[in-house]
């Protein structure tokens, strides 16, 4: 039964692609779509990335992302490098802060679940700190840090602590009392209670968290990489709108796109091998 529904979804994501595509190649082919955008070049005073003629079609398209996979870690100069170069330098920023929120905010998520008085004295400052745009942070971190890259990495890890925190503390928090209750009977240490005990059952919870997390964070990269300049995936979409290479853009969202969906399928299988004890 699964086997088949598996096939019949997949048909059916192959069929609204090819629709997709179809929608877009025709939209692409009208001349009066061709007509808007060439105005539009005109009035940049910039030509567009498909010679002219407005938005690229998907053969424009994937001529792009074939030169790109073809040749994604040539280096020119600075200025000229590979879409390989600016992806390796977003997930080096991701992995960096993401990892430094991993070890900061899972302890403190475990502190905040065992104890109710730690969870009151830090609600509040959680509360008021969550909701603020990780952008917002940026130009702070631009004056402190004076450095663009790790300021790029304090933003990373300023937005992913937070899911990892609080689905950390909710499921420290949500461990039976019974089982508690035992391994303070058999007179269990702290240390070995958490290891023993605690850890297992929260596990799902904190790896929810940190998929979750990883998710904003590559998203975030690309807002703040559009700021600070330099190298990296945000730039480089920046970098070739300011160029109006529509096609190049269009193959970094896609590699975007995909590569935030295998970080998310691999943090997805390590949470699916782990399942919430009944």
């Amino acid at each position: 039964m699964k086997d088949r529904l598996k096939l019949k979804a997949g048909i059916m994501s192959l069929l609204l692609l090819a629709a997709i595509l179809g929608f877009w190649y025709l939209a692409t082919a009208r001349p009066d779509v061709a007509a808007v955008d060439s105005e539009y070049a005109k009035m940049m005073g910039k030509a567009a990335s498909s010679g002219g003629s407005g938005l690229p079609s998907p053969l424009d398209v994937g001529r792009q992302l074939w030169a790109d996979l073809r040749n994604p870690f040539y280096y020119n100069t600075n200025n000229d490098v590979g879409i390989g170069y600016h992806l390796g330098y977003s997930l080096m920023r991701v992995m960096l802060g993401y990892f430094l929120a991993v070890a900061i905010g899972i302890p403190l998520g475990f502190a905040i679940g065992m104890s109710p008085l730690f969870y009151r004295t830090l609600d509040p400052f959680i509360q008021v700190l969550k909701p603020i745009s990780p952008l917002a942070w940026l130009p702070l971190a631009l004056y402190t840090i004076k450095d663009a890259s790790r300021s790029a990495i304090f933003v990373i890890f300023i937005c992913s602590i937070w899911p990892m925190l609080l689905n950390t503390a909710f499921g420290v928090a949500g461990v039976r009392k019974e089982w508690l209750n035992v391994a303070r009977t058999l007179e269990v240490s702290t240390f070995r209670r958490v290891r023993k005990v605690i850890l297992p059952a929260a596990l799902p919870a904190i790896l929810t968290g940190m998929r979750i997390s990883i998710g904003i964070a590559w998203l975030v990269i690309v807002a703040a990489e559009m700021i600070v300049g330099g190298v990296g995936i945000g730039y480089f979409v920046w970098n070739e709108w300011n160029n109006l290479s529509i096609a190049n853009i269009i193959t970094a969202i896609l590699f975007v796109g995909v590569i935030g969906m295998l970080l998310d399928q691999i943090l997805g299988v390590a949470a699916r091998q782990v399942s919430y004890p009944e």
